[in-house]
């Protein structure tokens, strides 16, 4: 059957979401917008170089254009856009901003100035602070209890998707018909998506559950649900040593091609190739990897929602720091395979934990929540604080600045590393009410 007769067989029924493959559909269709999330917040990272030359920028602008201005906005109002997906159809919210943050991307490419570019990228950041809260909360609705960090690994894929297609796009096309050319070939498609996943997908039914009593209708207020994330042990550790990951991980994503430009002399082509290679593909794996093994060694041992994060970051710290440090830039590239595609890998399992410790009629505003802390102290700060350290060695250093600035990014992997160490100390009591009220 082809499959735009199944979704209209499926939105037919009173519960579409009980056909497995239309399930497997919504679940595509939102990795795929996800994709395009991330094509649209990380191509400015492999075109920063060029940005930078014709604008006359400092390193210390370009982190505050990649990250901290884009997560202001961002994480503000993922906030209250959350709790308005825990009150409204979800869906449409998702469209929505799908729309809005593909047209700011276009819209990158008519900048004139620092200005006028920095005020695009609020508008990305204010579009797609309306994207994964309702998608995480939805996924939750889908997906069984026990198969959420699969099925939200999966989603998760969209991360490393869409650097792919951002790296290996925006570089080849910057090196073709420059830079602005590809901030359009990155927004208009998104146009397209949004008005496709507004017209093909059913809003699921929300399966309620409470563990106060309350009513499916009573949405709570932000300080209840801090109040219920932020007393339990594990959260907040687990909270902790993702924000100080993706710290590592966005400052990794950001000047990682700058530092293959500046310090090896690749050009961005080259750059956009290897890294589409190395935190697409390998990443997308490493994603999808950790949310299958968290759940399938979790159903034993909740502690593995931890371990398998903190082997994958024990291989990844000494790898990252040969990566920085090494002259030989294949030997570079080779080193950074595997830091590169298990950064985001702590993710899946995070949002898991997340959704069995709350009730169903928090998620979304827990999902915000969580990307609130991992994208403030990440994306927010992570790019600026290695922009800023640039600029301060370059005076001594010259362009080696950058390459001893990126040092940082390890020392802050081993501190993320011991939040989930001492998350799994309290994990294994902790979630068991969750899951047990979860399947009641």
């Amino acid at each position: 059957m082809p499959i735009h007769t199944a979704v209209a067989a499926a939105t037919e029924t009173t519960d579409p979401y009980v056909a497995r493959r239309y399930r497997y559909y919504v679940l595509g269709l939102m990795t795929i917008a996800y994709t395009f999330n991330f094509v649209d917040r990380q191509i400015l990272t492999i075109l920063q170089e060029p940005i930078k030359r014709e604008l006359q920028l400092s390193d210390a602008q370009l982190g505050l254009l990649t990250g901290f201005s884009f997560a202001c906005f961002y994480i503000v109002l993922g906030l209250p856009i959350a709790r308005w997906a825990d009150r409204s159809v979800r869906r449409d919210i998702m469209a929505l901003a799908l729309g809005v943050w593909s047209l700011m991307t276009a819209l990158s490419g008519l900048a004139g100035n620092y200005l006028q570019l920095l005020s695009a990228r609020i508008g990305v950041g204010i579009g797609e602070a309306g994207g994964s809260p309702p998608a995480y909360s939805m996924l939750s609705d889908i997906f069984a209890p026990r198969e959420r960090a699969t099925a939200l690994g999966t989603y998760g894929m969209g991360v490393n998707l869409g650097i792919l297609v951002g790296f290996l796009m925006g570089g080849w096309v910057n090196q073709l018909f420059g830079w602005r050319i590809a901030f359009f070939v990155a927004g208009v498609p998104g146009l397209l998506l949004a008005l496709l996943l507004r017209t093909t997908l059913a809003e699921p039914k929300r399966q309620f559950v409470s563990f106060d009593g309350a009513r499916p209708e009573e949405a709570p207020p932000v300080c209840q649900v801090l109040r219920r994330l932020w007393g339990n042990r594990t959260f907040r550790h687990m909270a902790w040593g993702s924000s100080l990951l993706s710290f590592a991980a966005y400052g990794m994503y950001t000047w990682f091609p700058s530092f293959l430009i500046r310090i090896h002399g690749l050009n961005t082509g080259a750059v956009g190739t290897w890294l589409a290679l190395i935190l697409g593909i390998g990443g997308a794996a490493a994603t999808l990897g950790g949310g299958y093994l968290s759940d399938r060694l979790g159903r034993r041992d909740a502690r593995w929602y931890c371990w398998v994060t903190v082997f994958a970051a024990a291989i990844a710290v000494p790898l990252m720091t040969l990566a920085f440090l090494i002259r030989d830039s294949r030997l570079a590239l080779l080193c950074f395979v595997i830091p590169g595609s298990v950064a985001a890998i702590c993710v899946p399992p995070l949002m898991a934990v997340t959704h069995a410790l709350v009730d169903n009629r928090m998620r979304a505003l827990s999902s915000a929540i969580v990307l609130f802390i991992l994208n403030l102290l990440g994306l927010g700060l992570g790019p600026l604080a290695v922009g800023l350290l640039s600029d301060h060695l370059a005076r001594a250093a010259g362009a080696n600045g950058l390459r001893y600035s990126m040092l940082l990014l390890p020392a802050v992997t081993l501190l993320g590393m011991t939040h989930f160490l001492l998350a799994t100390r309290h994990i294994g009591t902790e979630m068991v009410r969750g899951w047990q009220s979860s399947s009641a």
